[in-house]
Order: C-alpha cells, then sequence, then structure tokens
C-alpha cells in the first residue's frame, strides 16, 4: 500500500532528509587552504505537489581574497576576474557565506529537512572551498554535510553520457552560452537545471517513489 506524503515533505522524502543545494565558486586556483575563493552563488530548491524538482532561490556574492591567499594569473586569466576591481562589490569569505547559510537553514526549517547537502558539478573541488572558506572564517554552525554530496558531473556522465558541464546542459536541451560560463551565479543556476532535469527525468522513467516488494 502506498503511503501519502504531505507535499511540504516530498523534498524531505526524497532525499532523506537532506536539502539539496547547488553550489559554485570561482576561485584563484585549485588549492583550497592557500588559492582565493573569489565568488560564490547558491541555488536552492524545492518541489511541486507532483514531486517534481525545480529552482527556488538564488544567492550569490563577489567575495575579496583572505588575508595571504594566493592567486595564481592562470586562474584569473581563465575566469576574466579582477579580485581588486572595486565595482566588484566583494564582501568578506564570512559575510558571504554567513548570508547564503542563513538562507539554506531557512528553507531546511520550511522543508523539514536535518541537514543541508551540497550539489556542484565536479563537487569535491567546490565542497573543499567552501568547508576551507567557513574554517577560515570561524564559522561553526556550517549547515553542510562534512563530505556527501551530490556530484552533477558524475550524475550527468551516467544519465546523459557528458561530464561537461556545457555538453551535458546541451544534450538535456538546456541552453548554455560558453559567454556567461565561469561565473558563479551562471553556472551554479545551469548546474541547478542539470539536477533538476536528471532528478525529474529519473521520476519520470519510474524511479521514484521506490514501492519495495512486500514478500510473506
Amino acid at each position: 500500500m502506498n503511503q501519502t506524503i504531505e507535499p511540504s515533505h516530498l523534498l524531505k522524502e526524497r532525499f532523506r532528509g537532506y536539502f539539496p543545494v547547488v553550489i559554485d565558486v570561482e576561485t584563484a586556483g585549485f588549492n583550497a587552504s592557500t588559492d582565493a575563493l573569489l565568488e560564490i552563488a547558491a541555488t536552492t530548491l524545492k518541489m511541486d505537489e507532483s514531486g517534481r524538482l525545480m529552482i527556488d532561490e538564488t544567492v550569490h556574492h563577489h567575495v575579496a581574497p583572505f588575508e595571504g591567499a594566493n592567486l595564481e594569473k592562470s586562474a584569473l586569466e581563465f575566469t576574466g576576474i579582477d579580485p581588486y576591481n572595486p565595482l566588484r562589490g566583494a564582501v568578506t569569505e564570512k559575510e558571504a557565506l554567513s548570508g547564503i547559510y542563513k538562507v539554506v537553514r531557512k528553507k531546511l526549517k520550511l522543508s523539514g529537512c536535518h541537514r543541508a547537502v551540497m550539489v556542484a558539478h565536479n563537487a569535491s573541488f567546490d565542497h573543499g572551498f567552501v568547508m576551507a572558506a567557513s574554517q577560515r572564517a570561524g564559522i561553526k554552525r556550517n549547515p553542510f554535510h562534512p563530505f556527501a554530496t551530490f556530484d552533477t558531473a558524475a550524475l550527468s556522465g551516467l544519465a546523459l553520457g557528458q561530464t561537461v558541464l556545457a555538453k551535458a546542459c546541451r544534450t538535456a536541451a538546456i541552453e548554455f552560452d560558453n559567454k556567461e560560463a565561469h561565473s558563479a551565479l551562471y553556472d551554479t543556476e545551469k548546474t541547478a537545471e542539470l539536477f533538476c532535469w536528471i532528478v525529474n527525468r529519473w521520476k519520470s522513467l519510474g524511479g521514484w517513489p521506490v514501492v519495495a516488494d512486500h514478500q510473506e
């Protein structure tokens, strides 16, 4: 017998009490301990009454390099970010993360979930920078799971046969503009669209909710 799930608890039930939050960071290198975090965006998700996953809200910050941070020239050329351009309106790591965590904790409470789980493309990279920045900023109430993530590179490799974000999006018929790429805001929202597409596609194929066979 199928159990009816309250609409407000659909997302909670789908991910076992974990609340997925899509994250993208732009950085000045590959080492989370030494290289600057320069930009971060977070997109929260929600479900409609049919259990279809969709984008809810996006928060975005430009981030000032922490004191003593390494700035790799090649990384800055790749992203096109000028860390010290006053027009960026950059805030400290603590301000950026505290603002994002405040939104995440509010959404956690509304959804009935007990912890956030990071969704990102090549998630270990983004997760590492967020954890390192949180530690530097002395933030004790980090809502994200300390190691679990949803990696859309792996998921899209399985679902679409593509692991590059742009190629995965296009394969899923999600519009992707290479000129806008490597902006945390743009990449986060495209990653969120891709994650929703994969989850919703799985549902349309009968993959959730899973009803176990009961044996006498």
